[in-house]
């Protein structure tokens, strides 16, 4: 398995990286949203493990947009905010699991195996004509004049 972790402090990063090579997991390290959204893209991962408190965006707002730029990699936050509401927030932002800090090393391994389990899902491709792009899956288009235009789910309509 091979993972990103997101993670700006170095010892939290270094601690989590020792205990997946322990189990046999690649990981590397981005410490900043930017670097993550760089580098899910340069390279295949299984699995990302974000941290929510970034120095230039937030966790949140990284997920969403993994997720609204088609990537679909597994994603568990990581945070020390363990509110309900940012659990909630974490989830709806496209995250798949939500660990609150401090947590055990035994269990990121046991959730990141999980993960693992999933069959992947197939996802209507995304259509592309001129300037004009729709995500069937996620129900977003974007062109030119709208980026962030929503396309209304009717009943009946597929």
């Amino acid at each position: 398995m091979r993972v990103l972790l997101v993670e700006d402090d170095v010892r939290m990063a270094a601690a989590m990286r020792r205990a997946l090579r322990g189990a046999g997991v690649v990981a590397e390290i981005a410490s900043t949203s930017g670097d993550a959204l760089w580098m899910v893209r340069a390279a295949s991962h299984d699995a990302m493990v974000l941290d929510v408190m970034l120095p230039d965006t937030d966790g949140f707002e990284t997920c969403r947009l993994l997720r609204a730029n088609g990537v679909w990699v597994p994603v568990i936050m990581v945070t020390a905010r363990g509110a309900v509401e940012d659990r909630v927030r974490g989830l709806d932002a496209g995250a798949d699991d939500y660990l609150t800090k401090p947590f055990s090393l035994a269990e990121l391994l046991a959730r990141l195996r999980a993960l693992g389990r999933r069959v992947p899902v197939e996802r209507a491709p995304v259509v592309q004509v001129g300037s004009l792009r729709l995500d069937p899956a996620a129900r977003l288009g974007a062109s030119d004049v709208d980026r962030d235009a929503s396309i209304p789910w009717r009943p009946g309509a597929g």
